[in-house]
């Protein structure tokens, strides 16, 4: 029961990373579609209406079952990083925030409202590259997975390599996501984006497999597949877009995004934590569970809950797969 409370963690924060990684991305690199064409913006931003709050259900269904599953990793998780879950939840807010009251008045200005846009999804995709690089090192934790008060911990080398690799992997899933859905006008230039972000990733990916490699110890050979997998998503984005083909390098980049997740979820399995201060220190996927019948009482709502998230998501994608044009209803 476990195991499968801890794949259910797993499929939906590699759901979320997968779908919300285009709305972060596109909010990134909105200034780069023209900054005094506001209607092209908005076409823009109106290509992610349809998904925007769904893709971030995924996080709070993964909160969830993390909060409810798994309370004693909860705990010791943002304990030990507690400086980067409140900047990532600023950068979060005011992502979200900016991205719905950008165009809720007609003759407001939209410049503040464009900058919180760019400056939340850049912040949030920081804060995430660097939360789960630290995931991947250790948390700075002490002997009892309490937080350590050195907060220069959390930005080691390897952290802030984590932290720039998600800036270039979300601008990279934003740009092949514009280039699906987003309007005429802009696909040739989500393709130019799209294309300069594969070295800056396809670095990410290699650097953070060999320095890892070197300082992590314990990996399970479930990690290797996970990289692999990783490598292939990133090798068919590509083929996709040498090729022409941005509809099969969407999946493609999305899946690329879930792997770090998913990296993290299998890295050293059975064992969810450890510690870059004290090598000794492991909370193992057991200890961090909480009680068997109240997991039992969890799975009777998660179930059916996860479920319907699945099947409302697809439904969405069906209902919307045609590119936004100029006389799309537009949602911001």
């Amino acid at each position: 029961m476990v195991t499968l409370w801890w794949c259910a963690l797993g499929l939906l924060l590699g759901g979320y990373f997968g779908l919300a990684g285009y709305d972060y991305g596109a909010g990134m690199l909105l200034p780069g579609l023209g900054r005094a064409d506001e209607p092209r913006q908005r076409r823009a931003l109106g290509a992610l209406g349809p998904f925007f709050l769904a893709n971030e259900v995924w996080l709070v269904a993964a909160v969830g079952v993390l909060f409810g599953a798994f309370p004693h990793l909860e705990g010791k998780v943002f304990a030990g990083a507690y400086v980067l879950v409140v900047v990532l939840l600023l950068g979060l807010v005011t992502f979200t925030a900016s991205v719905q009251l950008r165009s809720r008045r007609p003759d407001a200005r939209r410049g503040p409202w464009s900058f919180g846009i760019t400056a939340g999804a850049l912040v949030t995709a920081v804060s995430w590259g660097l939360f789960l690089g630290n995931l991947v090192l250790g948390l700075p934790v002490d002997a009892h997975g309490g937080p350590v008060d050195d907060v220069l911990a959390l930005f080691t080398p390897y952290a802030v390599l984590w932290g720039l690799g998600f800036v270039a992997l979300f601008c990279l899933q934003g740009a092949v996501f514009l280039a699906v859905r987003g309007p005429a006008e802009l696909t040739r230039r989500a393709e130019r984006l799209a294309r300069s972000s594969t070295l800056p990733v396809g670095a990410f990916l290699v650097i953070a497999t060999v320095w890892g490699a070197v300082v992590v110890s314990g990996a399970s050979w479930l990690a290797l597949v996970v990289v692999l997998l990783a490598f292939a998503a990133f090798a068919t984005v590509l083929f996709g877009l040498r090729t022409g083909r941005s509809r099969l390098a969407l999946p493609a980049v999305m899946l690329l995004s879930a792997t770090p997740a998913l990296l993290v979820g299998i890295l050293r399995f059975p064992t969810v934590l450890t510690s870059s201060v004290d090598p000794a220190y492991a909370l193992t996927v057991d200890a961090a569970a909480t009680a068997p019948g109240t997991a039992a009482l969890l799975a009777w709502f998660a179930v059916p809950s996860l479920v319907l998230l699945i099947v409302v998501q697809w439904l969405t994608w069906r209902m919307n797969r045609t590119p936004v044009d100029r006389d799309s209803v537009l949602h911001f």
